[in-house]
């Protein structure tokens, strides 16, 4: 197999294993990171490396990302900025032999838009701290474009796929139905994220900016209900979103209403997406779920 091609992932979290996986299994050589204490994903020949805010790569890390042709970060700006960037912006920036780089971020970028359209020309307006933690993030690596680093950057609509679904909260008894009037969310399929950003190393764009969702907005209730269809089962009742007792990271989905155009990344990477809408998406993960 054609060991030529070397992946370094900051955080191999969900998304970031499920595109590790995929290239694996074409030959690529993986190596990426965890954080102190977290498990290490089940991807085979990955090399794997601790890193978190309060532990840069060591020497034998920082060798690897050096030896890479591509890198991607999954990590989470937190409260103080980004963590890759505060320790390794310099060997990024110096590095001299990167064919593509990927930042996963997220369309909360774009705030509360009121259930209106955003696509990637849209204002950036977040509009709680999370968001701006990632538009300031984003800002960061889109600076490294000007000294020649290959970046580009996905905004990530709500994730799921399997193991990370409405039938799998189903099924263990943890699925809510929220009832907000009017308000949507846009989502993506986890294998297509991996086929994007893979097509997307394949059109290389330095300076790239894609929204990464599926053709459907829907409210999250309207998914449940589709998936307890799906299981045959009577999906949970509405609990008003005033009586709902979520936490603030839940509530803070609830925050922003918007629907998110993927336009950009289909035309000009050529993908097809493989589960265009929810219900694609939870047909085929019934089997695997249940």
């Amino acid at each position: 197999m054609d060991r030529t091609n070397r992946l370094f992932i900051f955080g191999l979290g969900y998304s970031a294993q499920a595109f590790a996986q995929r290239l694996a299994g074409q030959g690529w050589a993986i190596a990426g990171t965890r954080r102190s204490g977290g498990s290490a994903p089940a991807i085979e020949d990955c090399r794997m490396f601790l890193f978190d805010r309060g532990r840069p790569l060591d020497s034998t890390g920082l060798e690897a990302l050096s030896a890479a042709n591509h890198i991607l970060s999954s990590v989470p700006p937190d409260e103080i900025g980004d963590p890759v960037l505060a320790h390794h912006r310099a060997a990024i920036t110096k590095h001299g032999g990167l064919k593509w780089a990927g930042y996963l971020s997220s369309t909360g970028v774009y705030g509360d838009t009121g259930g209106g359209w955003v696509d990637e020309g849209s204002p950036v307006r977040p509009s709680g701290p999370r968001g701006v933690r990632r538009s300031t993030a984003e800002a960061a690596w889109l600076d490294l474009a000007s000294e020649g680093v290959p970046i580009h950057i996905f905004r990530l609509a709500g994730i799921y796929g399997p193991g990370r679904n409405a039938l799998a909260q189903l099924i263990a008894g943890t699925a809510r139905r929220i009832d907000k009037p009017g308000h949507v969310f846009s989502r993506i399929h986890v294998d297509d994220i991996a086929r994007t950003l893979q097509a997307s190393i394949a059109r290389p764009n330095p300076g790239g900016i894609y929204n990464l969702c599926d053709d459907r907005p829907a409210a999250a209730e309207e998914v449940v209900r589709f998936a307890a269809s799906l299981l045959k089962t009577e999906p949970p009742s509405l609990v008003p979103f005033a009586e709902a007792d979520l936490t603030p990271m839940a509530a803070s989905f609830y925050a922003d209403n918007r629907r998110v155009r993927n336009a950009r990344f289909k035309r000009e990477l050529g993908v097809k997406l493989t589960y265009p809408d929810y219900e694609a998406g939870l047909r085929a993960l019934l089997d695997r779920e249940t």
